[in-house]
């Protein structure tokens, strides 16, 4: 018979959830109907009945509550509690004023509970709307509002702590969804509860009104339709509203009490019983005191002794248990304690939670706290959006994965300011203004706008901080206008591309080279490690970043490695060769509508620095007196500065032999110089020389 009874519970559970969409569906309609549809007295007795069940129900189901997530549906079942209280409202208004009855529920709370006298009931009945409206529904719906409000603050900095732990690999991608969507969720919930609050208050207002509509509308129908004498007539109708008021507060001021507890449940451990006693009952000292003040309560002349006597002893006696409690458990504590301390010095002292500690994150991007909103996507921040085509574009133009890149916030910094660091160490920054747009100076500018003097941190040029109702005035006015994240972006991409050579390791080049090995096993093969080692194809793939060479086609790279690895192994000389095989690419990068604007060395400069190349163990490198190499700078300056005035790149054209010492020579001096040999131009293309560096 218990396995037939358990079975059939089972079976019953599986239905109301198989259905439940439908069973919530048909409620909310019958509900609505409720209102319209006259129910007989013994179907208002079940329901009524059945309305401080639910109301209970709700109540324990939150009291055992651990978060408010928990009961995430709270909101929507509070507007459903009170469309249904209001329904039994109108029906009981109803049956009071058509016949004088509304079921026995009813005339119990009116004649039992408040003594069949109508001014106690009506008194009773005042005093609980105003605890509920008043005490627990203001401060339940004003929580609520906090709660929403401070929810909603704290998103962005809940939102990099957790993109903080994932880029440090502290926890995985589904955890880091997991976690987001909590946040989500909490911001969801606090703010539903805050409008759902409205709920509760406007239903205490709503059994206010009709407790005056039952009265005053039954004291005229039971003297004109019933022929009752006035104090009849009033003494009838008042107990009737009375136990249809009561009958209908009791319910939501137990709903009121479990919206209190669900919005006021932050930061709980536990359910709530566990709490208040973990809480309440943790100090043994807290009763003793509380005891000899109760003692001194008895003792004072005029005050009963007794009761406060009783208190005292009870107190007492907890204090004493939980002494004893405390007595026991120390001892076992404190030894857990000195030996989790134990092996918490044995774990500190081993080697591997120290090397923990020497990571270094690829790349940090660090943001002043006025920068946070453009990181967080709820206020419309798109920075990491950005981020992620910034990654693709680097691919697609440079062939680089670049690593994840880590954003944290900086108190140290200025509120609007930004660094960007490579492996912990900072090598760009620069200040934003959020509010304002960046007007630069394309070279068409025939007005100049009001606006706050800058410079423009990836290249360098001078820039306004114009504000936003400049920025189409400026726009006409010939300058181009950004806003601060497009700044941001673009300084970040230009930094990246910068330092490519930097970003690219070891593990870099060997994922690079795993990943063509899937499609072209043979040429892989006999390249790594046969020809060369991971680390000597990192320097030739690092010579052609530090350049702005593209490294995406790796296929092509490896195979002009496999023809002369053979006969050198010097990363400079087998970089010139993989340039000259990309010599399309090179020139395509390079050139202006099928003319290549540059200037030239001198055939006698030339000489001079073949004649001056040095060779060692650790490279080659040029050797000139101090003297000549002045007037090279002084002479190169001048004449890329009529290309540039032209509106051309800095391109400087030599001789196969002499171009990677060149570069080398002045690189530090003249900073984004392009130094490019005849052997990396198509023949297709027209040199136009524009100058040529003399000394």
């Amino acid at each position: 018979m218990a396995a037939t009874g358990a079975a059939s519970l089972k079976s019953g559970g599986n239905f109301i959830q198989r259905y439940s969409d439908v069973l919530i569906a048909v409620a909310i309609v019958t509900i609505v109907v409720m209102m319209i549809i006259p129910l007989p007295t013994f179907l208002l007795d079940l329901l009524i009945c059945l309305n401080i069940t639910i109301a209970l129900l709700v109540v324990m189901a939150v009291i055992y509550n651990v978060e408010a997530l928990d009961l995430s549906i709270f909101p929507s079942l509070l507007l459903i509690t009170t469309l249904f209280r209001l329904a039994l409202n109108i029906s009981s208004t109803r049956l009071i004023l058509l016949d004088g009855f509304a079921g026995e529920v009813i005339t119990a709370f009116g004649n039992f509970v408040v003594g069949g006298n109508a001014v106690v009931g009506f008194i009773v009945f005042i005093i609980l709307v105003i605890i509920n409206f008043l005490v627990i529904t203001k401060g339940s719906e004003r929580v609520a509002e906090v709660s929403a409000r401070f929810t909603l603050d704290a998103m962005p900095g809940k939102q990099m702590s957790i993109d903080a732990d994932l880029n440090q690999g502290a926890i995985t991608d589904a955890e880091a969804r997991r976690r987001r969507e909590k946040i989500q969720r909490e911001a969801d919930f606090f703010g539903a509860m805050d409008g759902a609050s409205k709920f509760v208050k406007g239903d205490a207002v709503a059994a206010i009104i009709i407790m005056f509509i039952n009265i005053s509308a039954g004291f005229v129908i039971g003297m004109l339709q019933r022929g009752l004498d006035a104090q009849a007539a009033l003494q009838q109708y008042t107990l009737l509203t009375v136990g249809e008021g009561l009958v209908s507060q009791i319910p939501a001021l137990l709903i009121s009490t479990a919206t209190g507890l669900i919005v006021t449940r932050a930061g709980a451990e536990g359910n709530l019983g566990r709490d208040l006693v973990d809480q309440l009952f943790r100090n043994d000292r807290i009763f003793f005191i509380l005891s000899g003040v109760l003692v001194f309560f008895a003792v004072v002349p005029g005050l009963p002794g007794i009761p406060f006597a009783t208190l005292s002893l009870l107190c007492a006696f907890i204090g004493y248990q939980l002494k004893r409690g405390t007595e026991k458990v120390l001892p076992t504590e404190e030894k857990k304690k000195e030996t989790q301390k134990a092996v918490a010095r044995r774990e500190a002292a081993k080697p591997e939670n120290i090397v923990s500690l020497l990571h270094v994150d690829p790349m940090e991007l660090e943001i002043g706290y006025s920068l946070i909103p453009l990181v967080d996507t709820g206020q419309g921040g798109d920075l990491l959006d950005r981020i992620v085509m910034i990654r693709r574009q680097c691919a697609l133009e440079l062939g680089l994965v670049v690593p994840t890149i880590r954003i944290r916030d900086n108190i140290q910094i200025k509120p609007n300011a930004y660094i960007i660091k490579l492996k912990g160490i900072e090598i760009a920054k620069g200040e934003l203004m959020l509010d304002h747009y960046l007007a630069m100076n394309s070279g068409t500018v025939f007005e100049e706008v009001p606006g706050i003097e800058t410079t423009e941190p990836a290249f360098g040029l001078p820039a306004l901080w114009i504000p936003e109702n400049e920025r189409e005035q400026a726009e006409l006015n010939g300058y181009t206008v950004v806003d601060a994240v497009s700044v941001l972006a673009t300084h970040l991409t230009e930094v990246i591309k910068q330092h490519a050579d930097e970003i690219l390791g070891r593990q870099e080049t060997q994922n690079l080279i795993d990943n063509l090995k899937k499609t072209n096993e043979a040429l892989v093969s006999e390249v790594v490690p046969n020809l060369m080692s991971v680390g000597e194809v990192q320097k030739v793939l690092q010579g052609l970043l530090h350049e702005r060479v593209s490294i995406r086609d790796m296929e092509t790279i490896l195979e002009v490695l496999s023809d002369y690895a053979r006969a050198t192994k010097d990363p400079e000389v087998l970089t010139e060769y993989v340039r000259h095989a990309m010599a399309r690419q090179i020139t395509q990068q390079n050139v202006q509508n099928g003319v290549l604007p540059c200037v030239t060395l001198d055939p006698a400069l030339e000489n001079r620095i073949a004649g001056g190349i040095q060779r060692t163990d650790h490279g080659s490198y040029v050797s000139l007196d101090p003297d000549s190499m002045q007037k090279l700078i002084d002479a190169l300056n001048k004449e890329l500065e009529k290309l540039t005035n032209m509106g051309y790149q800095p391109i400087v054209l030599t001789s196969p032999a002499v171009r990677p010492y060149f570069r080398k020579l002045v690189e530090r001096s003249v900073p984004g110089i392009i130094v490019l040999s005849h052997a990396e131009i198509e023949q297709s293309v027209e040199i136009q020389i524009l100058g040529v560096v003399k000394i």
